[in-house]
């Protein structure tokens, strides 16, 4: 199985939890669109938000870096309209749709302040965007060794491009010109061994770049491993949603419109 392949089945289990169908359902309601509105999901993956906005009767498109998921993605909603693209260079029109949204993208970004500036740039003056991810240095994990937590915690974290973007999205907003900035916290609790995985995964990430021992690593993931085979696992992961409006007047980065080629 590819590591795509295997990403795609990650999230598509993930993505089925209760919290996670909520917190999707709470994004579209920042959003405020109406019937008709165009709105863009950028790293939209497989596509799941950009059906499920559709089914609400918007005019929804996505926009991923990934050709692989593009090519899931159409797949699966042969209906839908997604394109591949760069988060800072959207294949949009500049305000071409009423809402934008990204979930689990910013920390990937090394700018996520650009990308938001590229968001206020295809948005229509009044436009939404809202904003969703974790802090990855925030996970709060049960473990019979707290001290060797942290460290995977904050060492896992370090190896990912904005770690800490999503505590930081009320500023981005602001510093992008954004109006009426608003910001939520949403605690998803794992118990079961559908978060094995990412627990895991932080502790390989540790061991790589030699913050712990192969033996701390073996250690800890075997504690975790049994701890989710008992129904003890514990893994509690704030979730930041962000929500905005595109200022009626300039916004800071406002340029000459810019047209798809073919458009």
């Amino acid at each position: 199985m590819s590591n795509t392949s295997e990403l795609i089945t990650r999230l598509d289990e993930l993505d089925g939890v209760a919290a996670a169908v909520a917190l999707r359902a709470r994004s579209y309601e920042l959003l405020r669109l109406g019937p008709g509105a165009g709105v863009v999901d950028v790293g939209c993956g497989t596509g799941r938000a950009v059906a499920e906005l559709a089914g609400r009767g918007c005019r929804s498109i996505g926009v991923d870096l990934s050709d692989e998921m593009i090519a899931v993605a159409r797949r699966r909603w042969p209906e839908g309209d997604f394109r591949t693209g760069d988060a800072y260079a959207l294949p949009l029109d500049d305000g071409e749709v009423a809402g934008y949204r990204a979930d689990k993208v910013m920390h990937e970004l090394a700018d996520a302040g650009r990308a938001v500036r590229e968001a206020g740039r295809v948005l229509a003056p009044g436009g939404r965007i809202v904003l969703t991810g974790q802090d990855w240095d925030a996970f709060v994990i049960d473990s019979g060794d707290p001290a060797l937590t942290r460290t995977i915690v904050h060492a896992g974290a370090d190896q990912i491009p904005d770690p800490r973007a999503a505590r930081r999205y009320r500023n981005l907003l602001l510093s992008a010109g954004f109006g009426d900035v608003h910001v939520e916290i949403h605690t998803v609790v794992f118990t079961d061994a559908k978060a094995l995985p990412l627990l895991t995964g932080r502790a390989e990430a540790a061991f790589a770049v030699g913050a712990i021992s192969l033996e701390q690593r073996d250690a800890w993931t075997a504690e975790q491993t049994e701890r989710a085979r008992r129904g003890r696992l514990f893994l509690a992961v704030p979730l930041f949603v962000a929500s905005a409006t595109r200022n009626r007047g300039a916004m800071p980065d406002d340029r000459p419109v810019r047209v798809r080629p073919g458009g």
